[in-house]
């Protein structure tokens, strides 16, 4: 398959059940609630290190929140649901509570529920009051600048995590422009995030590595300056790889993400100095989920 130049691979992207759910977190002004959101999915790269996988969903209106002020959702992922309640506890905790102006809601419905303000509520030192208002409990937290709201209990769903694709360019400007355009256009779907900086990895990786104490580490195969001592996977037209990893609330929002990104890689084309796409993937022996390049883009 060859789209506008570009040689799509005939393989797929594996991906991983995992927990997910969706805070939105308010302020006086979009750039406080902003700067909550960009503290609180810092370091939310990879769950292979960082302990979730983070990102911002949008802004939100003041329509759509809960206390109809300037808004931020955010979408956090983890590969279990004692380790997201661990992470949405401590995030919320240094980065949201902390946070001038700042409240925090469920911005998700399911049965599955994990503590919010349930246990940040101590904070206030037994000054803590609640408040049940149409069915849901909101907790009251005096702080200095007034009081931090926190919805007693967020929404955890089953998601998805690891849905990917690699562009194979000429060069690094080639493949940064290319996936620029490719984050550009899945970041106006909802439900999806791309948790690397700027949703963008340089450092694929492959599971194992000759270092025991290392669960994974560089995915040589697709590494340009190893092509002459590796078993490579790049022939001699592609200077530089890079890969673009979707989390998303279901398979079919990774799908659609994926779709959205394939298409503006395709776009940028071979005039724009991509030569290829492709995927990672583990043989399928280990995601549940597989999603085939030529399939979504067909």
């Amino acid at each position: 398959m060859i789209i506008n130049g570009v040689a799509i691979d005939e393989t797929f992207a594996e991906a991983f059940g995992m927990r997910g759910t969706r805070l939105i977190i308010t302020a006086h002004d979009l750039t406080w609630a902003r700067h909550a959101a960009v503290a609180l999915t810092g370091f939310a790269t990879s769950v292979i290190a960082c302990g979730a996988e983070a990102g911002i969903e949008r802004e939100l209106s003041i329509a759509e929140t809960p206390d109809g002020r300037p808004g931020v959702s955010v979408l956090l992922f983890a590969v279990s649901s004692k380790e997201l309640g661990k992470q949405i506890e401590r995030r919320v905790g240094q980065c949201v509570l902390t946070c001038p102006t700042t409240a925090v809601f469920s911005g998700i419905d399911s049965a599955e529920k994990l503590p919010l303000g349930k246990t940040l509520r101590f904070f206030g030192d037994g000054f803590q009051l609640s408040k049940l208002i149409g069915g849901r409990r909101y907790w009251r937290v005096p702080v200095m600048d007034g009081e931090f709201l926190a919805e007693e209990s967020v929404s955890m769903v089953k998601a998805v995590g690891g849905g990917n694709f690699l562009v194979l360019a000429e060069d690094q400007v080639s493949a940064l422009r290319a996936c620029e355009a490719a984050v550009e256009s899945m970041r106006k779907l909802p439900n999806v995030i791309m948790p690397f900086p700027g949703g963008v990895v340089r450092s694929g990786s492959k599971v194992g590595s000759k270092y025991t104490a290392l669960p994974a580490s560089t995915n040589d195969a697709f590494c340009p300056t190893l092509r002459g001592i590796t078993r490579s996977e790049l022939t001699p037209d592609v200077g530089c790889v890079m890969e673009i990893v979707i989390d998303g609330l279901t398979d079919a929002d990774v799908r659609g993400a994926m779709k959205a990104g394939l298409a503006a890689v395709c776009s940028v084309g071979a005039a724009g100095g991509v030569r290829r796409i492709s995927a990672g993937n583990y043989g399928g022996k280990l995601g549940l989920f597989h999603f085939h390049l030529r399939e979504i883009l067909a």
